[in-house]
């Protein structure tokens, strides 16, 4: 089996890639081409399985169909997961228009490829719980209305629908998988979990003072990255194409996240966390709460990693972190 990753070097790439790797797939991941060569999350898969040929990587940009389309008739693969994203709903409304081109123009260039190729390609389309907009506390599913509140939201509300019309228009395997917050010690820094895990190692070893946040009361179902890509996984070898919502079933707040790290290391959050608006969105998403019903039902999945485990993982892993920078400046 050959499966082709879209921004391979981000969060899930890594884990996903893991899981495929480990499943004895040959893995195909696409970067895209900047000043730096920002591959550190991979690196030991690379180290592990390049020599084996099981891993290859490559330069392109969604925005350059004529690549994607060259890349897939090269590759052939079986399965195309498409991750690819300008992730940070904060920075989307900076950078609304990049924001919009590849959640639009990337996304179709990936489905007119695997539509046009020779092979039947499965696809994964990477959705996301932040097109539900949170208005209220109801529980969100497969069937739950849309109301997108940024410009990454809107981007891929139009990929998840280009997405479903590829498939009941052309007969494709194309699947979209709507996943809540996932995190992880490989979590971009500037994402909330992270920048307070990351925060917490570094106060602990004297390196930092204070965290500075937006909403607190931002409620988010937060899981494990590494439970999810099983998800979208599994979510490919169902014998149907379908959509799928992949959720813990349970919300906290931002606060409760800061809380429950600071108290990993013997600390009182209130000691060390200020707020600003200078970190509020300019439209915010209050409630997030996924049910994944379907998918504990027809796919068998379930995460299995807890609210208080995931903390304990990243706080573990960042604090490690700390005591080497702290080391190094010593």
């Amino acid at each position: 089996m050959k499966a082709l990753i879209t921004v391979i070097t981000g969060q899930d790439g890594y884990y996903l890639s893991k899981l495929l790797l480990e499943k004895g797939y040959e893995v195909h991941g696409l970067i895209r081409r900047s000043s730096s060569f920002n591959t550190s999350r991979i690196e030991p898969l690379m180290s592990k399985y390049e020599s084996e040929n099981k891993l290859k990587l490559y330069y392109s940009d969604l925005l350059d169909s004529s690549s994607i389309t060259s890349l897939i008739n090269l590759i052939e693969p079986d399965e195309v997961y498409n991750l690819a994203a300008q992730s940070h709903v904060a920075v989307s409304f900076k950078n609304p228009l990049y924001t919009s081109q590849v959640g639009t123009i990337g996304v179709i260039s990936l489905l007119e490829a695997v539509k046009n190729s020779s092979k039947n390609i499965k696809f994964y389309q990477a959705s996301s719980s932040e097109m539900y907009g949170g208005e209220d506390d109801s529980l969100l599913n497969e069937e739950s209305q849309f109301t997108p509140k940024s410009p990454y939201a809107v981007s891929k509300v139009f990929a998840h629908e280009m997405t479903k019309i590829y498939r009941e228009s052309y007969d494709m395997f194309a699947v979209n998988g709507i996943l809540f917050n996932h995190e992880s010690p490989h979590r971009g820094e500037t994402f909330v979990t992270r920048k307070v895990t990351k925060a917490v190692g570094r106060i602990k070893q004297g390196i930092q003072t204070k965290l500075t946040l937006g909403n607190l009361n931002a409620f988010r179902d937060w899981g494990f990255a590494g439970d999810y890509v099983e998800g979208m996984w599994l979510m490919m070898q169902h014998s149907s194409p379908e959509d799928w919502v992949l959720a813990t079933g349970e919300s906290i707040t931002v606060k409760e996240f800061a809380k429950k790290s600071f108290e990993a290391v013997g600390l009182n959050f209130e000691d060390f966390v200020i707020t600003s608006e200078r970190y509020l969105r300019p439209n915010e998403v209050d409630f997030l709460l996924g049910d994944s019903t379907k998918a504990r039902e027809k796919l068998d999945w379930s995460p299995k990693t807890s609210i208080d485990e995931l903390v304990s993982i990243m706080v573990d892993s960042d604090l490690n972190l700390a005591k080497k920078d702290g080391k190094q400046k010593r």
